[in-house]
C-alpha cells in the first residue's frame, strides 16, 4: 500500500472514530442533564474520550503519511459518516434538511481546504504565541458568556458551545505544530513549556465545551459547527500567522469565499431544522373544549357569600350599591 493509500484510510477511519466519539457524547448528554460539561461518572463518556483520543491519534498518523490538503478534508467527513451512525446505534433518524446541511458544510470545507497552500514550516515566536493565547482565551470566554445568556434558546446554546470548541481544538492543533517544528530547543526551554500548557488548556476546554454543546442541541447541529471552525480556524491562523495563501491567485480566493459560504449556508440548515423541532408547541390539555371554555367563564364570575355579596367589593363599598347591583348614589 502506498504512503497516500495509507494516509486515505487513516483520514477515514480517524472521521469514524470522531463520529462514533460525537455520538456517545450527545447521548451522555440527554441522559445527563444535570453534568452538561464534566460527566465523570457516565462510562460512557469515557468511551467517547477514548473515541476522540483514537480518532486524534490516527489523524495525526495521516498527516505524517499523506499531504495537509489531502488530510484535513476528509476530516469533514465526520458529519456525514455522523449521520447515518446515529441512525444504526441510537436510531436517531436526521431529516432531509439535515443532509443537505451536512453535505454542504462537507463540500464547502473541503474546498475551502484544498484551496489553502502550503509554506515552510515554522514555529511561532514568543510575541504570537502570546497574542494567540490571549485572542484564544478571550473569544472562548465570551462565547460561554454567549452561551450561557441563550440558555432559553437551546439551538443558538449549542452553536456558541460548539463555536468555542471548535477554536479551542484549532488553536491546540497550531500551537501543537509550532511545538513539533520548533522542537530543536528541548522541553526545557521557555516557549515550549508555555506551547505545553497551552495545549492542555485549550484541549481540555474543547473537550468540556463540546460535551456541553450536545446538551439540548442535538447531534447534527454542533458537530458540523465544531468539524468546521476546528480546521477553517487553523487555516486562517496559517494564512496569518504561517504565510500560506490560497492557491490560483485571485480565482482561488474567490472560490474559497465561495465555499466559506456554501459551509456557512449548511450550517444554518442544520441549526434551523434544530431550532423548529426545539421550539415545536407543546402539546395542550386534552380536556374537550367545551370544558376548557366553561372554566374559563366560571373563573370570570365573582365569588360569593351565600347570601349573594360579591366577595371581591370591599366591605366600606356596600353604602354605595343597593342589593339588587345598582349603585345607589345613581
Amino acid at each position: 500500500m502506498s504512503a497516500l493509500a495509507l494516509s486515505v484510510l487513516l483520514s477515514l477511519v480517524s472521521a469514524l472514530g470522531y463520529a462514533g466519539g460525537a455520538i456517545v457524547q450527545e447521548r451522555v448528554a440527554v441522559t445527563s442533564p444535570g453534568s452538561a460539561y464534566l460527566p465523570l461518572r457516565r462510562p460512557g463518556w469515557w468511551g467517547a474520550l477514548a473515541l476522540n483520543g483514537l480518532g486524534g491519534l490516527l489523524h495525526v498518523l495521516a498527516l505524517a503519511y499523506g499531504p495537509l490538503s489531502i488530510v484535513q478534508p476528509l476530516g469533514a467527513l465526520t458529519i456525514v459518516f455522523a449521520l447515518p451512525l446515529a441512525t444504526l446505534c441510537v436510531g436517531r433518524r436526521a431529516g432531509a434538511t439535515a443532509w443537505r446541511g451536512a453535505v454542504m458544510a462537507t463540500v464547502g470545507l473541503a474546498g475551502l481546504l484544498s484551496l489553502v497552500g502550503s509554506s515552510p514550516d515554522h514555529a511561532l515566536d514568543a510575541a504570537q504565541r502570546l497574542a494567540a493565547a490571549i485572542v484564544t482565551g478571550g473569544a472562548v470566554a465570551a462565547l460561554m458568556c454567549a452561551g450561557r445568556a441563550a440558555h432559553r434558546h437551546p439551538a443558538v446554546r449549542s452553536v456558541l458551545l460548539a463555536t468555542a470548541a471548535g477554536i479551542a481544538f484549532g488553536m491546540s492543533s497550531v500551537f501543537t505544530k509550532s511545538v513539533t517544528v520548533g522542537w530543536g530547543g528541548g522541553l526545557g526551554s521557555p516557549g515550549t513549556l508555555f506551547s505545553l500548557t497551552l495545549i492542555a488548556v485549550f484541549s481540555v476546554a474543547g473537550v468540556l465545551l463540546s460535551q456541553a454543546s450536545y446538551a439540548g442541541g442535538g447531534l447534527a447541529a454542533p458537530l458540523a459547527t465544531l468539524t468546521v471552525v476546528n480546521p477553517v480556524l487553523a487555516a486562517v491562523v496559517g494564512i496569518l500567522m504561517f504565510g500560506e495563501t490560497f492557491r490560483h491567485g485571485t480565482t482561488g480566493t474567490l472560490l474559497a469565499l465561495g465555499c466559506g459560504v456554501l459551509a456557512a449556508g449548511g450550517l444554518i440548515m442544520l441549526t434551523t431544522e434544530r431550532m423548529e423541532e426545539t421550539q415545536t408547541p407543546a402539546p395542550q390539555s386534552s380536556a374537550p373544549a367545551g370544558a376548557q371554555a366553561t372554566g374559563a367563564v366560571l373563573s370570570s364570575v365573582p365569588t360569593q357569600r351565600v347570601d349573594g355579596e360579591d366577595l371581591r367589593v370591599p366591605a366600606d363599598a356596600g353604602t354605595h350599591r343597593s342589593w339588587n347591583g345598582t349603585c345607589g348614589s345613581c
